[in-house]
């Protein structure tokens, strides 16, 4: 049986090793994202929620949207946001054309909490410290391609990233970005861009 986890087989494939690599800085994630829950008394969907609030316009803040965004369901979703309204660290704005939809704001002591939660990640930036520039464009490519491989087999959701852009465009054997009109070099591809269209 072929398993990334299978030991004797990371020994022969570097795609192996890569998928356990892959694991482990996930693994890094879940850690870093739970010592920041313990600060908060929040879940880390909770606190995810804030952080994606913070960074995102109004458009994407439906629970709709955000259950998509989670690849939660949006009862999921819904039951967590029930928990920010009630800690007071958002507020609901309902749509004047329907009543029963309404996207969400952040409070003063959300964006505070979001701001601070955010920097859990500061540890994984500073892992990528004595990476050459080269390095690091590899690095990305990479994981753009496995994002778009594993969106495109629906194992994760809408990604807003150039790949899936509408303003993308082949120019000259290259990357080019109609909305900004200039060329892209690889390392300079989104991954989560607040132009983004999604393809027609």
């Amino acid at each position: 049986m072929d398993s990334a986890f299978d030991v004797n087989q990371q020994l022969e494939s570097k795609d192996h090793k890569i998928v356990v690599a892959l694991e482990r800085i996930a693994e890094a994630f879940r850690v870093l994202l739970w010592q920041e829950t313990k600060k908060t008394g929040l879940s880390p969907i909770q606190l995810q929620l804030l952080i994606f609030l913070l960074h995102h316009p109004e458009q994407t803040t439906t629970p709709s949207y955000l259950a998509t965004e989670f690849n939660l369901t949006k009862a999921t979703i819904t039951d967590s946001l029930r928990m920010l309204l009630k800690k007071d660290l958002i507020v609901k704005h309902t749509d004047p054309s329907d009543a029963r939809s309404y996207s969400i704001q952040l409070t003063t002591a959300g964006k505070t909490i979001g701001e601070s939660a955010t920097q859990f990640s500061n540890q994984l930036l500073g892992s990528l410290e004595g990476l050459s520039a080269s390095s690091k464009g590899n690095l990305l490519e990479g994981l753009l391609h496995m994002i778009g491989q594993l969106n495109d087999q629906s194992v994760i959701s809408l990604q807003r990233m150039c790949k899936n852009c509408r303003f993308l465009e082949n120019k000259d054997g290259g990357h080019y970005c109609s909305f900004l009109e200039q060329p892209l070099a690889p390392a300079e591809l989104r991954i989560d861009c607040s132009e983004f269209e999604k393809i027609a």
